[in-house]
């Protein structure tokens, strides 16, 4: 079997493809693009110099343009906090009492949990929003400070 120059360059870009599956790391898929650009270069009757630029300049330049794209954007909230992985997060209970370490027991969602202030000053009884959820622990803060 005789392969020629791009049939290598698309292999080469499937073997990345399945080690970004592999491994997780989105950075591969853009070496991927770089061999599509190797292939694509070969078609066009590059020669090996031609190939190997145009699959660098389009690999390494995917991927810095993905590495500025991940520094640059914002960063997710923790997920014991962020209310797109839990729903709770937000929610308001009341709180009857508290006790002298900064915890009570309460009932929200037809269950009781344990609940533990995280607001500014000291706790007082009333209505607090969940801002945090501790494995089966709330952390709460006053509804209205």
């Amino acid at each position: 079997m005789d392969w020629n120059a791009a049939t290598w360059w698309w292999v080469a870009g499937g073997l990345l493809v399945v080690a970004e599956l592999f491994a997780g790391s989105f950075y591969m898929l853009m070496l991927a693009l770089g061999c599509g650009a190797g292939a694509l270069a070969a078609h066009a009757g590059m020669g090996f110099t031609g190939q190997l630029v145009a699959a660098a300049l389009i690999g390494a330049g995917t991927t810095a343009m993905w590495h500025a794209r991940r520094i640059h954007s914002p960063r997710s909230a923790p997920a014991e906090s962020n209310r797109d992985v839990n729903l709770d997060i937000g929610q308001t209970l009341q709180v009857q009492a508290w006790d002298a370490e900064g915890t009570a027991r309460v009932s929200y969602r037809g269950s009781a949990w344990n609940v533990q202030f995280q607001g500014p000053g000291s706790p007082a009884a009333g209505t607090h929003v969940i801002v945090a959820v501790q494995g089966n622990r709330l952390l709460v803060a006053p509804a209205h400070p």
